[in-house]
């Protein structure tokens, strides 16, 4: 009988661990990073040692972390980045160095020696980009004060990477210092600068001159297939050309996100990159758990508990003083400290790279790993419990009357999901009718001026059930979902349906995509959130072009009229893009022929009413 190859038995270990595990995890309430981190440890060399090369897997597996960057550029325009730019140096390097500091001067003042305690310090001062953005995401928690400073930092961490790696051969061998009096070994340094400076300048121009072009051509294949493979190409050419200069692939991807953020082709890459992604993410968390070295721990216990501990505690005391100077609510600062103290899949890295260059003793970075990875390995468990802890004391604002004990649920007619420009509209038309709203958001500022006119308020995430419930879904009649995020509304109409029927649901549609989703979803009451303000904007245009306010509001009705039912004849073959397309072009045509032929009788009539040629309405002039 032939046996399988070494690559078809593993990828089928993995696939059953996290298919058994990942499960099972997210049934009792602690998320899928758990399930896959259980799922390695229980497979891995201190498990059922059913895969032994971890180190080989773990490279390979650093690839999604890589795409999940590429994702978060393809999300951040470069205005956007701009405008990020004090957070992630002033924040950034505020975290990096008070981290740090305080570590190296804890391993100081534990006997350990300078270089030691020095390589230690800077990778324990490196969180996890791969945990802290998939609970960002998860949490909806990017558009808040907690989230855009979390991101901030994390990238910033991966800048600085750059220099840390840099560093260990010169930490692990003394006399490399006097070597660089040198000029041979000052031109190389200076040749790496400039290579470094060459590779990051060819994918800025690239990516403005050449990328756009080149999907444009591929798309113009009508190959979807084709075109995936080319989003895989372009960010695998990019993660290996940032390799060879030495610098963090994650950080050319993100970099080459941020360059097509602005174009026609962003949703088409998500939707391609997004399954890779989720599936490489699982199997560097998988990759994490095999890492775990219990053999160290079990020598050392007491040492490695005192480690973990003492590195988490520091950083987190850091985190939240940042937290606190910098004027974050204190409902974020709970999970944004948790999220940056632990440690970073960098780390890993680092340690390895520090015991290759006999910068720490082996067994010393053996330690390292293996507290970074239980790090990992145990924030998602406080993540639970700080939400079963935490959630009821800071789900409402300190000023509001009910924040002393809102164990239990509250109850309103009607719940709004998102206080922005629109759900605020929603809910002062029902203050101005008495009806009692219940609104829920992640804006601590918002939340604080719907308090003070009456609304009872509920901070946090509407994609959390718990929270729901606490704001009274289980016995209010409306919920109105008016978030920004698409995604995020179409969760919060999933968790709705699923545990709270009896809710009727009114939708803001982000555009006709998000519409026909909605309606997928069963959702009746779903209103485009520009469609009514554009008609009053084109009706007010037709009055100051001339026509009388009868004509442009029956001209507005009419198109309306003809918008809405050429949306639902589009709706039932929504998901045969020839087909809706077909059907747009004809809706067109037909609303071009029917205005054409109206606005034809409408002419005739007045010339026949006046006696003279019609005159047509002319724009006024510019003084």
């Amino acid at each position: 009988m032939a046996q399988a190859p070494v690559w078809l038995t593993y990828g089928f270990t993995y696939l059953a661990a996290a298919v058994i595990a990942v499960p099972i995890a997210r049934a009792l309430g602690l998320g899928a990073i758990i399930g896959y981190l259980a799922a390695g440890i229980a497979i891995g060399p201190w498990g059922l040692a059913l895969v032994s090369n971890v180190q080989d897997i773990l490279h390979f597996a650093e690839f999604g972390v890589v795409l999940m960057l590429f994702l978060v550029g393809l999300e951040l325009q470069p205005s956007r980045l701009w405008s990020l730019r004090r957070p992630i140096f002033g924040l950034g390097t505020a975290q990096m160095v008070g981290c740090a500091a305080l570590l190296w001067a804890a391993a100081w003042a534990f006997g350990l020696p300078w270089r030691v305690g020095l390589v230690g310090a800077l990778g324990l001062a490196l969180s996890s980009t791969a945990i802290a953005l998939q609970v960002i995401h998860e949490r909806n928690l990017m558009r808040t004060d907690s989230g855009q400073k979390a991101f901030s930092i994390l990238l910033f961490q991966d800048v600085a990477a750059i220099p840390i790696l840099a560093l260990l051969p010169l930490l692990g061998v003394a006399a490399r210092a006097a070597e660089l009096d040198h000029p041979h070994e000052v031109q190389e340094l200076l040749l790496e600068a400039a290579k470094i400076l060459g590779v990051v300048g060819a994918i800025v121009l690239g990516g403005r001159l050449a990328l756009r072009p080149l999907l444009r051509w591929i798309a113009k294949s009508k190959t979807p297939e084709i075109f995936t493979a080319t989003s895989l190409f372009l960010v695998v050419g990019i993660a290996m050309l940032m390799l060879s200069v030495g610098l963090s692939m994650a950080l050319g991807a993100f970099l080459a996100g941020v360059l097509l953020a602005d174009s026609e082709f962003r949703r088409e890459l998500e939707t391609d990159i997004e399954p890779f992604k989720g599936l490489l993410l699982g199997l560097f968390f998988i990759a994490v758990g095999m890492s775990i070295d219990f053999g160290v721990i079990l020598r050392t216990p007491w040492g490695m508990l005192a480690l973990l501990l003492g590195f988490l505690g520091i950083k987190a005391l850091v985190i939240w003083t940042l937290a606190r100077v910098t004027a974050m609510p204190y409902q974020e600062r709970p999970v944004f400290t948790l999220l940056l103290a632990q440690g970073g899949e960098f780390a890993f890295v680092v340690f390895q790279a520090g015991a290759g260059f006999r910068a720490i003793p082996a067994e010393m970075a053996s330690l390292l790993i293996g507290a970074v990875a239980l790090s990992m390995l145990i924030s998602p468990l406080l993540l639970v419990l700080l939400d079963r802890v935490l959630l009821k004391r800071f789900a409402t604002l300190k000023t509001a009357p009910q924040a002393q004990e809102i164990s239990e649920p509250q109850s309103a007619p009607v719940i709004i999901a998102g206080f922005g420009r629109y759900g605020q509209i929603v809910a002062r038309m029902m203050l101005a009718q008495g009806v009692p709203a219940t609104v829920l958001d992640h804006s601590v500022e918002m939340l604080e001026v719907a308090h003070t006119f009456g609304y009872r308020v509920f901070y946090g995430d509407a994609t959390r059930v718990n929270l729901l419930r606490m704001a009274g879904a289980e016995h209010a009649r409306i919920l109105v979902v008016a978030v920004d995020a698409p995604e995020q509304s179409l969760k919060i109409v999933q968790l709705a349906k699923k545990h709270f029927p009896q809710l009727q649901i009114v939708a803001r549609a982000r555009d006709v995509t998000h519409w026909h989703a909605l309606r997928d979803l069963g959702v009746e009451h779903v209103e485009r959130e520009v469609f009514e303000s554009s008609l009053r904007t084109a009706r007010t245009v037709l009055e100051l072009n001339g026509l009388s306010p009868q004509e442009a509001d029956t001209l507005a009705e009419r198109f309306r009229a003809h918008n809405m039912a050429l949306s639902n004849r589009m709706y039932e073959h929504h998901n045969d893009r020839e087909a809706m397309i077909a059907v747009a072009k004809q809706g067109r045509a037909q609303l071009v022929e029917q205005m054409a032929k109206e606005r034809q009788e409408r002419l005739a009539a007045a010339e026949a009413g006046a006696g003279l040629p019609p005159e047509v309405p002319q724009a006024p002039k510019a003084p």
